[in-house]
């Protein structure tokens, strides 16, 4: 099977590992495209070629078809416009290529906006934590105000981000300097945030919330069609250097259960929680191998090799996950 993967992050190289130790070199081919010619990405796969960086949108569509083509392309996994290609499956069906999306067009546009996503999350499926969206400075104040009254700590983030980015607790005692001489980070000081906000009166979507100061799970998941086949959760201890723990954690399976019926979540995604004062909360559903996919492959259980298996309709056998077990990642100096 040829197997194509367009541009991404660069953490697809655990992917590309997991399905080379579980098929044959002569069972599959791992095609990687990418916008510049050393994406750490190629050294994982079979064959490597370019994409044309300035295409988005309806071209780069066209692109991906004609390339399916010509490369004869049996399965397309996206991550570049993984949102529009999952509208138009029938122009790949049509070039003989199956297309694995992890969920609709409309799923996957909810899960990229939090503030849609949370506001429309059953609590009967899964939990948020406490929230106000907000645009505006008196907005941000009020939101403040009023979840200050419940909870001791507050934060803020981007309500479209990745990767934890724009993330940071309000802090309401120490200006930027004390923070930047003391090493303190994820943290901001309110005020000089406000004080920001008066040179952009309306903003892009921010999200108030609850600190949550708990443990942190990592949920790394493989589904076929809303039926979750496998799920390996990583507990991070509140120290960095620690290592992250193969946990087995009942009520978070429960939510990863639902969360994958619900929005019927396909192929290899990951779910986030942490807990709080109240219990546990869902942080997000990245519709995408998460950056820590290999260190859960490491519990025994081959995600992408799962995954796989159910597109092509084999048997899949479950496997025996080591729960307990403490895993780390080592960088690897390379040559691109």
């Amino acid at each position: 099977m040829r197997i194509w993967f367009n541009k991404t992050f660069s953490t697809i190289s655990s992917v590309f590992r997991a399905l080379h130790l579980a098929f044959p070199i002569d069972e599959i081919s791992i095609i990687c495209t990418h916008t510049h010619n050393n994406a750490a990405a190629f050294l994982a796969a079979d064959e490597c070629y370019l994409e044309p960086a300035d295409l988005t949108g309806p071209d780069y569509l066209e692109w991906c078809v004609t390339f399916s083509q010509q490369h004869n392309i049996q399965l397309f996994w996206p991550g570049k416009e993984a949102a529009l290609i999952s509208q138009h499956h029938d122009l790949f069906l049509a070039a003989g290529t199956q297309v694995l999306s992890v969920s609709d067009y409309e799923t996957l546009m909810l899960l990229h906006n939090k503030a849609n996503f949370y506001a429309h999350l059953k609590p009967a499926i899964a939990q948020s934590m406490d929230f106000i969206a907000v645009n505006t400075a008196d907005e941000f104040d009020l939101a403040v105000a009023n979840l200050s009254k419940k909870h001791e700590k507050i934060c803020v983030k981007p309500a479209v981000s990745v990767f934890g980015l724009g993330f940071r607790v309000l802090d309401r005692n120490r200006d930027s300097i004390n923070q930047l001489l003391t090493g303190i980070e994820y943290q901001i000081p309110l005020q000089e945030l406000r004080l920001g906000m008066k040179n952009t009166p309306v903003f892009d979507t921010l999200l108030v919330m609850e600190h949550l100061g708990g443990h942190e799970w990592s949920v790394d998941c493989a589904g076929r069609q809303g039926k979750l086949l496998c799920a390996v959760q990583r507990k991070k201890p509140l120290q960095a250097g620690y290592g992250q723990i193969i946990d087995n954690n009942s009520d978070i399976h429960g939510m990863v259960m639902r969360l994958t019926a619900h929005y019927q979540l396909n192929g290899l995604f990951n779910i986030q929680f942490k807990e709080g004062k109240q219990g546990i909360r869902l942080l997000e559903i990245n519709p995408r191998p998460s950056g820590g996919f290999g260190m859960a492959c490491l519990s025994g259980a081959n995600l992408a090799k799962i995954a796989l298996q159910s597109i092509k309709g084999d048997s899949i056998q479950t496997p025996v996950i080591q729960y307990g077990l403490r895993v780390t990642e080592i960088n690897t100096p390379v040559i691109l």
